[in-house]
């Protein structure tokens, strides 16, 4: 089963979209901030995905977690999400995906699928 790191500071947007990967066939971890996800990051290594939101509160951005995701797992498939549009945004990593804000649930799980997972080294 992929799994994903889902970070987002909205508690209820956070467990409503967890909710839906999860009922769509990926293991969730949740952190509310930059500052969690890293830390889970270090803690549990790498992740199949990370989907974080490009701003967030106390000072670590979405580009920060995406850098760190690929730190500790390379060809860690990163989406970030973000209200403003891509020419507002600092320039995204090319390994970085790319979803606008308002998005669909399922739009996000059509991305996951898009994005795949890195091969497991055997």
């Amino acid at each position: 089963m992929p799994r994903v790191l889902y970070v987002e500071d909205d508690a209820l947007l956070r467990a409503v979209t967890s909710m839906a990967l999860e009922d769509a066939g990926y293991a969730v971890v949740e952190a509310h901030d930059g500052h969690q996800a890293r830390r889970l990051l270090e803690e549990e290594g790498g992740f199949d995905f990370v989907i974080s939101d490009v701003s967030m509160p106390g000072g670590m951005s979405g580009l920060e977690v995406a850098q760190a995701a690929h730190a500790a797992r390379p060809g860690c498939r990163t989406i970030l999400v973000s209200g403003y549009a891509t020419a507002q945004l600092p320039e995204l990593p090319a390994a970085v995906v790319y979803l606008g804000k308002p998005f669909r649930v399922q739009e996000l799980i059509d991305t996951l699928g898009g994005a795949n997972p890195p091969v497991a080294n055997s």
